[in-house]
């Protein structure tokens, strides 16, 4: 049977790792997570869910390392985690009746050969208006997810659509981890 490290503390990405049924293991390394305007968004993503897993690698041995990183992208805006609830409202105001794109990019390490892919959906959220900014933001949720919402809770008001993975926007493409797993 597989052997699992997760390089992530997220919870969401914990939860939706249990669903593969393969024994794991967390260790994250803490990493400088900045983005490089040379690079798209996919790349980006990708680069940095290769610097998590390379990250715990160097100290963890397992047969599958598992990094993973994600984007909201509004055209050429970039939305990561925002760092204080004006900037959560700032991106919520953005993202406010906009379809929008979640990008995931993951980083497999499997006896030091490393691939990396990235899954893209797009979202549709709703108008937002001023009071359900406040109201949202308020509960705190916004303040540790890319794009200032999570789908999978109080956010799944706001959106009125998606086109592709919905465990994706959650944080972790995991049907197509499960596929590149089954392939090695």
């Amino acid at each position: 049977m597989k052997k699992i490290i997760l390089a992530s503390s997220s919870p969401r990405r914990r939860e939706l790792i249990q669903l593969l049924d393969y024994p794991f293991e967390i260790h994250t390394r803490e990493v400088e997570e900045l983005i490089n305007p040379q690079l798209s968004p996919e790349e980006n993503v990708k680069y940095l869910a290769r610097l998590k897993a390379e990250a715990v690698a160097k100290e963890y041995s397992a047969e599958w390392i598992i990094g993973a990183d994600t984007m909201v992208c509004l055209q050429s805006h970039i939305l990561g985690k925002p760092k204080n609830e004006e900037e959560a409202r700032k991106m919520l105001q953005l993202l406010s009746g906009q379809r929008h794109r979640v990008i995931t990019g993951v980083a497999l390490i499997k006896k030091n050969e490393v691939s990396t892919f990235c899954e893209t959906t797009y979202v549709q959220m709703k108008i937002l208006s001023k009071q359900e900014i406040d109201y949202y933001v308020a509960t705190g949720e916004p303040l540790d997810k890319a794009g200032a919402y999570g789908i999978q809770g109080k956010g799944a008001i706001f959106i009125e659509s998606i086109e592709g993975d919905y465990y994706n926007v959650v944080g972790l493409p995991i049907h197509q981890i499960y596929k590149r797993l089954l392939e090695n």
